[in-house]
């Protein structure tokens, strides 16, 4: 069973995972099916309406299963949603961690992120490292710590489980949402850019290496799961140039950061479309945080990660060909 099969990341596992003959169950709230995931895959996923903080709910849709992905989140750098992001990243995990106790799952891996492990401006982050609190922990980063102990209780209580912790997901999706929206910013010729030092994943990637993990008889151990560090001047300059559009001309720094932001809210509330751009997300873009893929590397030794150049490239035609500009 995958929670949040109808997001970003759930619809690239439930096609990994079809792909690789699983029984899929999804269980998802009140979104649209995902468009990038194919009809012929679609079709063949057991489509269960509950939220995750439905405990029994939960229970139900976990009847008979062997495996739980527990992919469902709450992403956002909004203020408004801080209490949202509290509830479903956090009492939604514990609620997910229960169940799956509740009902002997077998076997449980939990998607976590690497803003769970805290920012070290100008340090290297790898799975060893403790959270410590930074103003470079945004609301998001504190509910996926606080939801990452949750499944490290479940660990603890008796699930073989499997935590990984992704970085910022490069793909095709809907650009309206997620990470996704840094290649619509890009389409729309976002003009501030930062030096700032950020890690990023291709969202087929992190699907492959969380099933493999599943595959495995590995437990109790973290994961990151993370293609390169890049800077987020590159990253646009990148994407703008897959576009054909004119890349990022103006720094951002500190002081310019902080009118930047407040100009795109103003903006915001004029037009009623979310910004990428808030106090939190102009804190992350200057600061410069490493992380190592190492780990996952050697345990997974055939495994690779594909180059972000590809990776955007290869997003940038589907979204050209689908017209979602």
């Amino acid at each position: 069973m995958v929670t949040g099969g109808a997001g970003f990341l759930g619809a690239y596992i439930i096609r990994e995972l079809v792909e690789n003959d699983f029984a899929v169950r999804a269980i998802h709230r009140n979104r649209p099916m995902p468009f990038s995931l194919p009809d012929a895959i679609r079709e063949k996923v057991e489509w269960v309406h509950c939220d995750i903080r439905d405990p029994l709910g939960l229970e139900d849709a976990m009847a008979g299963v062997d495996a739980v992905i527990h992919g469902a989140a709450k992403v956002s750098f909004l203020k408004k949603d801080r209490r949202e992001l509290f509830s479903v990243n956090i009492d939604g995990t514990a609620h997910v961690v229960n169940a799956a106790l509740a009902m002997q799952v077998p076997r449980f891996i939990h998607v976590s992120s690497v803003a769970a492990l805290g920012r070290t401006n100008g340090g290297e982050v790898t799975e060893e490292k403790s959270w410590e609190d930074s103003k470079y922990n945004t609301s998001y980063a504190i509910s996926k710590f606080y939801g990452e102990m949750e499944a490290w209780r479940g660990i603890g209580e008796g699930l073989r489980g499997v935590i990984v912790n992704p970085s910022t997901l490069l793909g095709y999706g809907d650009w309206n949402h997620s990470s996704c929206a840094l290649f619509r910013n890009a389409w729309r010729e976002f003009p501030w850019y930062t030096e700032g030092i950020n890690g990023f994943v291709d969202v087929t990637d992190t699907a492959k290496a969380i099933v493999r993990l599943l595959m495995s008889d590995i437990s109790g151990q973290r994961f990151i799961l993370n293609g390169d560090n890049w800077s987020f001047r590159h990253l646009f300059t990148t994407m703008a140039g897959e576009f054909g559009k004119k890349p990022p001309s103006r720094e951002a720094t500190p002081f310019l950061s902080g009118i930047a932001w407040r100009t795109e809210k103003i903006k915001s509330l004029l037009n009623g479309k979310p910004s990428l751009l808030t106090r939190e997300s102009t804190r992350v873009a200057n600061s410069s945080t490493f992380f190592n893929n190492s780990k996952i590397l050697r345990q997974l030794p055939d495994f690779h990660f594909t180059p972000l150049e590809e990776t955007i490239r290869v997003a940038c035609q589907a979204y050209l060909h689908a017209g979602q500009p």
